[in-house]
């Protein structure tokens, strides 16, 4: 037996079925950049296995040392409450580690870009197109403001404008960003969601683009996102100590 631990990928789940299948989609791209590494997949609500199912199942095998990993994008409810209460629920022989969520992140960024290019876009047309960051959305003030920092962030990459929008929660809507960057005077505009699979809510930002040029796809299986689910399950796995004198 692996004396890594097994990563557990923790996904919302949903009733649509494309959920489910881009979040074994991008779990099969992990396990591709990782082979030999043992990860499972558990869903929070709507599909099987179900986290604590997969939790029973691994301190079952006798695994002992296990990092949950939480499928999003930024901190905010799920990631503050319900995931801790469910591992909280785990049998007592499991060691059990949660990373952080997988946003912010240049890969993540890096992945939006892959897929407004996928849409249609180039390089070229950055300075002339303004892009609707188009997020879930929260009740959360902290994931609210890191949406908000990423737009800023984008904006000095060289796109004409950047502007943040949401599909619930919180405002603007994206129909009114994509109308915002008309008025501002890009010549394109083009939505950009970011979520990580298909859904109610990504559905919501696909219907507030019908006024946008390009709308992009969900980041799904982009390996820039593997990248980076990686990179959170070994920060979990070996912290890293702070250097001297930092």
């Amino acid at each position: 037996m692996t004396s890594r631990p097994v990563l557990l990928v923790i996904a919302h789940g949903s009733r649509d079925p494309r959920h489910a299948a881009t979040v074994h989609a991008l779990v099969r791209r992990v396990r591709a950049r990782r082979p030999g590494l043992r990860v499972e997949t558990g869903f929070l609500d709507f599909n099987i296995p179900s986290v604590p199912g997969v939790l029973e199942s691994l301190a079952a095998e006798g695994v002992r040392d296990v990092v949950a990993l939480p499928l999003l994008l930024t901190r905010a409810f799920h990631a503050k409450a319900d995931i801790p209460a469910v591992l909280r629920e785990a049998p007592a022989r499991l060691r059990i580690r949660q990373a952080e969520v997988l946003g912010p992140s240049p890969w993540l960024t890096a992945a939006l870009e892959r897929r407004l290019y996928e849409a249609g876009l180039t390089p070229a047309d950055k300075s002339s197109t303004g892009v609707v960051l188009a997020s879930a959305g929260s009740t959360d003030p902290e994931a609210i403001a890191v949406i908000a920092e990423i737009a800023r962030e984008w904006r000095h990459t060289g796109w004409c404008a950047v502007r943040p929008a949401f599909a619930s929660a919180s405002l603007p809507r994206t129909e009114d960003a994509v109308r915002g960057l008309r008025a501002l005077g890009c010549a394109r505009v083009a939505v950009a969601p970011y979520v990580l699979a298909p859904g109610f809510l990504p559905d919501r930002i696909a219907r507030g683009a019908a006024e946008a040029d390009v709308l992009a796809d969900v980041l799904g299986p982009a390996p820039e996102v593997a990248r980076v689910l990686l990179e959170r399950y070994d920060e979990a796995r070996v912290p890293v100590p702070a250097a001297l004198g930092a």
